[in-house]
């Protein structure tokens, strides 16, 4: 399971970025994303641990079920 740390993330909007530790572009993360890993309260620095999922409409990828580490 890829780990990284919360780049951003807006608690307004329910949304922000992960930037992995091996490099590579930078994961959107959405709260409900969050919230299936346990995490109510996503704050930038964080780290955690995540899955990469990818919309099968867009082809965009996204974290899933992420987990604080």
């Amino acid at each position: 399971m890829p780990t990284g740390k919360v780049k951003w993330f807006n608690q307004d909007k329910g949304f922000g970025f992960i930037t992995p530790d091996d490099g590579g572009t930078d994961i959107f993360l959405h709260v409900t994303a969050a919230q299936r890993g346990g995490i109510d309260n996503v704050k930038e620095g964080m780290g955690v641990a995540f899955e990469v999922a990818q919309d099968r409409r867009t082809g965009r990828t996204s974290a899933d079920n992420v987990r604080q580490v």
